[in-house]
Parts: structure tokens; sequence; C-alpha cells
């Protein structure tokens, strides 16, 4: 689907099911250097299950248009105007890795939009090493080959998951490489940058009153779940829920992480 923001052209899949604003609403928000094909499981999953699914790719990532915004305050604002243009009143947020901040912020400053609140791979403050930040910035290749090999706890994904044999690691790395080919220059460096800066964690977490979820992996190298505290401690409704996974949980978990967000978006009440 194919929405105008701002005056920019914006893609957001639905999950193979016409967009419709009158069911509930779930918003999923992608991580850095990366677009909406992050949730391709879970977003069809639940656009077949009932729910209307709007999966945006960020400004200057995958198919959407305009420079990537460098804030996560301006990118949690786009969110927002995302709503509005899709004719959404209240939907859950779910956001991954930088994704959550942006869910975080989102949800801070716009309460009464939200219904729901899901933080997947979250924590704060979302340091980035200057190794990894100046690799970005000067050797985005490296950077990649990072990233790709410290968001997984192993190589192949297990024999019940979706794709068994394939690699997602090689998956990962294909999909910030073709962000990095097709997407805004300096992509990598400016996402990872504002997750660095962003400073309103503490405030945000407190201010939530919404039904709230984080899923942690129990594997994560990125944001391991001790990192969390701040939020974790600072929501104190929410639930915390483990997977068996690295930082990319939706592909090394599918289930679980599908699992938890259905449980979130059909008994809210259980999780406030």
């Amino acid at each position: 689907m194919l929405l105008d923001v701002n005056g920019h052209q914006v893609y957001c899949y639905t999950g193979g099911k016409a967009f419709d604003p009158g069911l509930p609403v779930v918003v999923l928000i992608h991580g850095a250097q990366n677009d909406h094909s992050v949730w391709a499981l879970q977003s069809r999953a639940l656009a077949h299950r009932g729910y209307a699914v709007l999966a945006p790719d960020l400004p200057g990532h995958g198919r959407s248009g305009g420079p990537p915004l460098s804030t996560v305050e301006a990118m949690a604002a786009w969110v927002i105007a995302v709503l509005d243009a899709a004719g959404v009143s209240r939907a859950l947020l779910a956001g991954h890795s930088m994704g959550s901040l942006i869910a975080l912020e989102a949800a801070h400053v716009a309460p009464q939009r939200m219904s729901g609140l899901a933080l997947l791979g979250a924590t704060y403050p979302m340091r980035v090493s200057d190794t990894l930040l100046d690799a970005a910035r000067t050797k985005q290749d490296a950077a990649i080959d990072m990233v790709a090999a410290w968001s997984h706890a192993s190589w192949l994904p297990g024999p019940s998951t979706a794709g068994p044999g394939a690699s997602v690691i090689n998956t990962a790395r294909r999909l910030m490489q073709r962000m990095a080919a097709r997407g805004a220059n300096g992509l990598f460096h400016t996402d990872f940058s504002a997750c660095n800066a962003y400073a309103n964690g503490e405030a945000a977490a407190a201010s939530v009153a919404c039904p709230t979820l984080f899923v942690q992996g129990k594997k994560d190298m990125m944001t391991p779940p001790r990192s969390a505290q701040l939020l974790t401690g600072g929501i104190k409704h929410a639930t915390v829920v483990g997977v068996d996974a690295g930082h990319a949980m939706m592909s090394e978990a599918p289930d679980a992480v599908l699992d938890a967000l259905l449980r979130l978006a059909a008994e809210p009440a259980r999780f406030s």
C-alpha cells in the first residue's frame, strides 16, 4: 500500500490483505538498515488472523521516498503521520531495535493513539560503539558483516522454522546490502547515530500507560536483556517474554515472536 506522508511516497506492507482501518491495527516498525521485510512472517500471520497490518518502510529505506530521518523523535512523529495518512485512530505499535525506540517515543508523544506497545530487542541507552559507527560511515560492507554476525545466535534456523536450511545471517546481510545500494547515502550511519543520540528513553518509559510487552532474545548480543533494565523497570506494568534467539528474533524465533504479539493484541488487559 502506498501513502503520501509529508509530501513523500511511503510504502507499507499489509501482509497480503487489503488494509482495513476498521479492524484492530498493528504497526510493525523495522530497525536500522532494514525494511518491512524483516516482519514478513509476522505481518502475514497477523493479517490473516483478522488484524489490519501496516509494516512501513521508513523514509529513505526500501520503497519509501524522502531523506532518512536523523533522530528517533523525528521518526516517531513520522509514524504518527503514517497513522493519520492511513486513517488510523489507534494502533498497537511493535518496533524492533531502532524501531523499538521509535515506538516508545511515539507512545510518549501520542499516548491516546496507542492500544498497545511491543518492544523487541529494546535497550536504553542504545549505545553504538565508535568502531561500528565509524565502520558504518567509512566501511559499510564491514559494518554490515559485523551486524549480520552479531545479530544472530546461529547460522541456520531450526528444522521447524520457515525455510529450514536457509542461512538467516546471509539473508540479513543481503537485505542490508540492498539498503546500502538503493537507500540514501550514509543510511547506516544515520540510523546508528539516531539510536546513539536518543536521550528520552527513561522519560518516555515513565509516561507509557498502554499495555506493554518486551520481547527479548535470550542470546541477543546486540541488545542483551540485562541492558534493557532502565526500560523494563520504567514501565512497571510491562510483561517481559524471552525467546530462544539472538537480536534477529523475527527470523530466528518467528513462531515465538508471533505468539507474543498475538497474546498482546488479543488480550491487552493481561499486559497492563
